[in-house]
């Protein structure tokens, strides 16, 4: 490529999505021509009148898509294909939350910025996820350059809707209940700290991870990754017998792992970029409102 292309089209102040959306009816037009640099950051930023915050979370975009190669320190990334690969098949059943979550967030670590907000009762699936991005990181297989991560997960002190004893007159089954998820919380969320922070301590990745409290049990779960992609399911809930400290007692509980879990990708069309939207402005809202600060030691 002798010239970088004229990407602008004469308005200022975009956002990542409308930035994304420009510069992918270029490339799907053959402006921008698969095996070609994209222009640089610093040149994207003068010609869409924004931030480089904006920029990067644009191309992002354009890399979940499978549109543009991950571009290396100093280096622009080049186009790598004219049509996203990452649409979704329109009859495609959904899965187990396992078998979603995990490949999503390997895929996700391969952002320059990683984002990820999650709702959940606990931090066990999110846990379970990261197994493979972490490894990936300390062997030197990917390298973000920072990492965010938010988790909204019930607060300590209120009658959660599940888990909970079915019997909740007899006390001590409910305090027993509580008690026991209240202990899954915290513990399972400092592993998740802890993880994550050690890539800032190891690897030098900028790092923020943040816990909020919500004053009510979430009947769903939910994943934003990258502001392009949300996975939700629903919590199902069932009445088993569970051993807590040699007592036995009868409980409504969750099965997270083995809930399904519904992928949506804004590239896969209007539906689905609504609802990634609509899904982050619900978390935004939920964070900067209602929520208060989570302590994982209490």
């Amino acid at each position: 490529m002798t010239s970088e292309p004229d990407v602008t089209d004469g308005a200022a102040r975009r956002s990542p999505d409308e930035v994304a959306a420009a510069l992918r009816a270029r490339i799907r037009a053959g402006e921008l021509r698969v095996g070609e640099k994209l222009p640089t950051q610093a040149w994207l930023c003068d010609h869409f009148g924004v931030e480089r915050t904006v920029i990067r979370q644009a191309l992002q975009q354009l890399h979940a898509d499978g549109l543009i190669s991950e571009g290396r320190r100093g280096a622009p990334a080049r186009i790598a294909s004219a049509t996203p690969s990452a649409s979704r098949p329109a009859d495609e059943e959904p899965k187990l939350t396992a078998a979603v979550l995990s490949p999503r967030v390997a895929e996700a670590f391969r952002a320059r910025e990683v984002r990820i907000d999650a709702v959940c009762l606990t931090a066990e699936s999110l846990n379970l996820a990261l197994g493979e991005p972490l490894g990936a990181i300390h062997s030197g297989r990917i390298r973000p350059e920072a990492v965010k991560v938010r988790i909204l997960m019930p607060d300590r002190g209120i009658n959660l809707a599940f888990p909970r004893a079915v019997r909740r007159s007899v006390i001590e089954d409910d305090r027993l209940v509580h008690e026991r998820w209240l202990h899954q919380r915290n513990a399972q969320g400092m592993v998740l700290r802890d993880n994550l922070n050690a890539l800032r301590d190891v690897q030098g990745i900028a790092m923020d991870v943040a816990f909020q409290a919500l004053p009510m049990t979430s009947p769903v779960k939910l994943y934003l990754l990258n502001g392009s992609e949300a996975l939700f399911g629903y919590y199902d809930i069932t009445r088993r017998e569970q051993e807590i400290e040699d007592t036995s007692v009868e409980i409504f509980d969750s099965l997270g792992n083995e809930s399904l879990m519904f992928q949506f990708m804004r590239s896969a069309g209007a539906r689905d970029a609504a609802f990634v939207e609509r899904s982050q402005r619900w978390f935004d809202g939920l964070w900067n409102t209602i929520t208060t600060d989570l302590y994982l030691d209490r």
